[in-house]
């Protein structure tokens, strides 16, 4: 969620061609930090807007604070916002991430369970 802040700051000052994809919302809180954010998009399985539901449709608070943690409550390493000049070529940034592919992977498996699901 650290990382969708960073996109989203990188690109304020551009244009407004560029949508920010919050993907892989694994559980509420990353929901409900999707719309403090104002994040234009979003994934997220059906299990967490069924929650989200249940719960009322709770919306984030002017006061409300992303608790970055993992499954088991444990707190994640942030992710510092680094400044970069968008009008450099994308061949000068190095966007290789062992996150980033596994949760490519995920989310392909996801898709590929909901098709079959739907089958």
């Amino acid at each position: 969620m650290e990382l969708v802040k960073n996109i989203q700051q990188m690109y304020e000052g551009g244009d407004g061609h560029v949508r920010v994809l919050a993907a892989s919302i694994r559980n509420l809180n990353h929901l409900l930090y999707c719309f403090a954010l104002k994040t234009d998009l979003a994934t997220v399985p059906g299990k967490i807007l069924e929650e989200w539901a249940a719960q009322g449709f709770p919306m984030p608070k002017h006061d409300f604070v992303y608790k970055a943690v993992d499954s088991r409550g444990t707190p994640l390493k942030a992710i510092p916002y680094r400044q970069v000049n968008l009008a450099d070529s994308w061949e000068k940034f190095d966007i290789s991430h062992e996150l980033t592919t596994q949760g490519i992977a995920k989310f392909v498996a996801d898709y590929e369970s909901a098709l079959r699901q739907s089958a």
